[in-house]
């Protein structure tokens, strides 16, 4: 029996990842030109492809753990054997990661409550 905290299986190549990604984040653009949204306004809020695709694979390690939303450690581990499993994912992980897309409301990162 598989542990929950075991590596994400490859469910697929990494060009059909990328292709989904593309093709959910042209629905996205689409619908939000449609809403009457300036693209100079949001572009630079969406994410890459890349990281679409780390979320993706994320939320399928989120799912197989029972839906429970994992703790800081455990997000790094994930996305850390993302990088792994997915080599040319690796910048993206390592952005995700970081502290650089924190103004982003879509961004992963864990936070600790200060309260």
């Amino acid at each position: 029996m598989p542990n929950a905290d075991q590596t994400p299986r490859r469910r697929a190549s990494l060009e059909l990842l990328r292709a989904e990604a593309a093709d959910e984040l042209a629905v996205v653009i689409a619908e939000r030109l449609r809403a009457g949204e300036d693209p100079w306004d949001f572009m630079d809020d969406l994410p890459t492809i890349d990281e679409l695709v780390v979320f993706t694979l994320r939320a399928e390690n989120i799912e197989a753990n029972g839906g429970s939303r994992p703790n800081a450690a455990r997000h790094y581990r994930v996305l850390r054997q993302i990088a792994l499993d997915y080599p040319p994912l690796t910048r993206a992980v390592w952005r995700l990661l970081g502290d650089a897309n924190t103004h982003r409301r879509w961004d992963a990162t864990v936070r600790a409550d200060a309260s």
